[in-house]
């Protein structure tokens, strides 16, 4: 049988806490509940102790913010991936946590399943955001005229295409490099040239643009 994913639940409250597990755990029986915190050093801890797969980060703890140590977690724990479950329906905030490194947001509202699903999805390495937030998102990514736009993807190899595919799905470049069997630092030769050519700054940038001009598919 496969691992079961390892989780780290960092939430304030801890009713929200227990209730998080017991809907993991009694859900699905290869996920497990290694760890949980409610706030940033006790998430810490938590992880060091435990390894988890997944942090599940709420973003408005009581006297923090998870954005503010979201990409710690991501650089201290890799390859460890976060999942936002949070309350808040701020489109600033969502867009912050995906630029920042995270690879879903699931909002308290939604129902257990959409929770349960984003686990799994998250974990095989893909992106997870709603329908709606997908295209929140993508209507604040700024985008140049429409001619402008095809001249740089005409511009990209077909290389570099693969590439923006595989980063668009939330693989990292030690993962792209596995897959393509090619180097970490060719893949990040490639990345630069990608931002180079489309004009963009950063990951998130290039994962919505790659949405909105078909260069790869939007989460479902």
């Amino acid at each position: 049988m496969a691992e079961p994913i390892r989780i780290c639940i960092v939430e304030d409250h801890a009713l929200v806490r227990s209730g998080l597990r017991m809907l993991i755990e009694n859900t699905n029986e290869r996920m497990c509940v290694v760890g949980e915190a409610a706030n940033r050093a006790e998430a810490f801890e938590a992880a060091s102790r435990s390894r988890p797969d997944i942090f599940i980060l709420d973003l408005d703890l009581k006297h923090e913010n998870g954005l503010d140590f979201l990409e710690d977690l991501i650089t201290t724990f890799a390859p460890a991936r976060v999942l936002v479950v949070t309350g808040s329906t701020d489109t600033n905030a969502h867009q912050r946590a995906i630029a920042t490194g995270a690879m879903g947001i699931v909002l308290k509202e939604q129902a257990s399943e959409a929770l349960i699903t984003a686990i799994e999805r998250v974990h095989s390495g893909e992106i997870w955001l709603t329908r709606s937030m997908t295209s929140s998102i993508l209507s604040r990514v700024s985008t140049g005229p429409a001619d402008s736009e095809v001249g740089k993807i005409e511009a990209l190899t077909r290389r570099e295409r693969e590439i923006i595919v595989l980063v668009a799905q939330g693989m990292k470049r030690s993962q792209i490099a596995d897959k393509l069997f090619i180097s970490e630092t060719t893949v990040r030769n490639h990345l630069t040239s990608i931002l180079s050519k489309l004009q963009l700054t950063d990951r998130f940038d290039l994962v919505f643009y790659a949405f909105r001009h078909g260069l790869a598919k939007p989460p479902r």
